[in-house]
């Protein structure tokens, strides 16, 4: 087990992500999002991190982009609910409550959530993933 968004756990979802790769559905949707996020339980409390969906993968890195679509800001346990645990109405209910802040396009940001393309290899990702999160 590895918290979340940790050099551990970063290293540990990309080594599972990296086991499905020539399964996973193509992403039609470019997007390019910074996340700051807040209230980290370790560290400095702070973590840059973003998500780039260019290539037509998914890539969930840290550190920023230069020139994203949107900046996306929230505290550490709405971004593992959202990313994790990947439950749809924390994000909305997040959104609703001004937990989740956001810059730019948010057509963008909303694309992302509505046409992540699923198969049976990206719910085992996900599942996996999910496995290995404190």
């Amino acid at each position: 087990m590895h918290v979340f968004l940790s050099e551990e756990w970063m290293a540990a979802a990309h080594e599972i992500r990296g086991r499905y790769h020539d399964q996973l559905p193509e992403i039609n949707v470019s997007v390019r999002i910074n996340q700051v996020i807040t209230e980290v339980p370790f560290g400095e409390g702070t973590i840059n991190a973003y998500i780039d969906t260019s290539d037509g993968e998914f890539h969930l890195e840290l550190g920023q982009l230069e020139e994203p679509d949107a900046v996306l800001t929230t505290d550490y346990a709405t971004a593992k609910a959202m990313m994790v645990d990947q439950d749809p109405t924390i994000a909305m209910q997040s959104f609703m409550a001004g937990k989740i802040k956001v810059q730019g396009d948010m057509m963008k940001l909303m694309s992302l959530q509505t046409s992540m393309p699923a198969n049976e290899f990206s719910e085992q990702v996900s599942a996996e993933i999910l496995a290995i999160t404190e």
